[in-house]
Parts: C-alpha cells; structure tokens; sequence
C-alpha cells in the first residue's frame, strides 16, 4: 500500500531509545506510512538499531542527510526523500504524543496545510522540561494566537504535520534548527491557508540527552517570531484560493 504519511525524524547517537521510540510508532500509527530516520555520519549509534528494526517493521528506512550536520538539514534532507502526500516532523526522543497522529491526518485529509499538536490550546498539557524554555515557548504560542491572531496556540512545536504542496511551495529560510516549524506556521498564516490543531501532552524524555540549546537557538526564534506578530497589523488575508478547490478529500 503506497503511504499516505511520511514521518521524518532527525536523529543523533539515539541508539539507547530508538528501537522502543520507532516500535511506538510502528504500534501507534494506523495510517499507511512511511518512517525516515535521517542521520548526519555513520558512526551514529541510531543506525545499527534502525538497521534491525528495518527487517521487521515495514517503510522503516535510514535515510543519510547529505545537505550538513545538524537538526535543520536532517529535517530538509528528510522531507526531500520522503513519497506520501503529508510529512509529519517528529523527535526520536519520545517526547511527542504520537497516538495522535492518525487524527493529524484526518485534519490534513480535510484540508488544512499545517496540523499541529498543541500543548497550549485546551486539552493540552507540557510535563517536565527546563522551565525557562517551556516558559519562554507558552508565551510566545499563546501571543502570536491572541495577539498575532495565528489560528494555533502551540507555533513553536516541533511536531507538525504538512501538506506536501505547502512544503513545495515555499522555501526554508532557517538557518538555525527547530524554528523551521515556526517559520513555515507564520509563513502558512501569512497565505491564509487553513491550520488545524489538536490537545498533546509533550512529556520530557527519559532517555539520552536534548540537543535543544536555548541561548544558540533563541535568536532564530525571536526573528520568526516578530514575523508572526507583524501580521497582526496587516489586514487579515483570505484563505488561498487555489487551495481551496485542490483541497476536496483525496
């Protein structure tokens, strides 16, 4: 069965959790679907484990980021080898609620080019984490929803799911990381296009260590951002056209 859903997840040395991470999925998620497990080296302890699993677990596959290290790249070089017409961005350390992804993908059946899982919308919840970060993301999510009027609370998540064409439609500006996911929600609100989200609870990991550097990724941030929150003074767009007639039910 040809996948409906790609999962892209970026990865570095996981091999400690990677096998119950990726058998989470694999029980989880009933959609037909695809999982990429993108690296920077071959020396990544992720890659052996990834390697046995891939003999069980079907559309299980490595995928090598060729594009240069680090956690931006891996999610480029993920999209561009994924084949299903949604993407879906997730980490390796088990943090994301992936019990929900089937329901992402009814949300994007329906025609909505971002579906996001939102640990600040009702429902939603965030345990554990440096305070500082969780703090620093809470408002930032909720301002550009009240203030910049985008029509999630959650924008800085890394767990989203994409419509193919929006992907292709636009290009990735980041140049830090884990941003890409506020950029394109401020870049999909600044077309107009229809955002989905729905209640997760994003639990901290229990195993390996976060990659996540606040004070190196700050600045990227702050920049998309401003970019969410200007919007709020222009006119509000309406939704794109073209979109709207090409996104009946597949």
């Amino acid at each position: 069965m040809e996948p409906e859903l790609s999962i892209v997840m970026p990865v570095y040395n996981e091999g400690a959790g990677i096998r119950a991470v990726l058998e989470h999925i694999h029980a989880a998620v009933r959609s037909p679907h695809e999982t990429l497990v993108v690296y920077d080296f071959d020396g990544d302890t992720t890659v052996a484990p990834v390697q046995e699993l891939a003999a069980r677990i079907p559309g299980l596959r490595l995928v090598r980021n060729d594009l240069g290290p680090g956690a931006l790249n891996a999610m480029r070089a993920g999209v561009a080898s994924s084949t299903a017409p949604y993407v879906l961005i997730t980490m390796a350390d088990g943090c994301d609620e992936v019990e929900l992804v089937d329901r992402m993908v009814e949300r994007a059946q329906a025609g909505a080019a971002v579906v996001a899982a939102s640990r600040y919308m009702r429902g939603g919840s965030q345990e554990g984490g440096p305070r500082l970060k969780s703090a620093l993301s809470r408002v930032a999510g909720l301002t550009l929803h009240w203030i910049g009027r985008l029509p999630v609370h959650d924008a800085t998540n890394s767990f989203k799911l994409y419509d193919r064409r929006f992907l292709e439609s636009v290009t990735v500006e980041s140049s830090g990381g884990f941003e890409m996911a506020l950029e394109l929600t401020v870049k999909a609100h600044a077309r107009g296009l229809p955002m989905a989200e729905i209640p997760t609870t994003w639990r901290e990991r229990t195993q390996g260590e976060s990659r996540f550097l606040l004070r190196k990724w700050l600045p990227h941030y702050l920049k998309w951002y401003v970019r969410g929150m200007a919007l709020a003074l222009r006119r509000p767009q309406a939704i794109d056209s073209t979109w709207a007639r090409q996104s009946a039910p597949r």
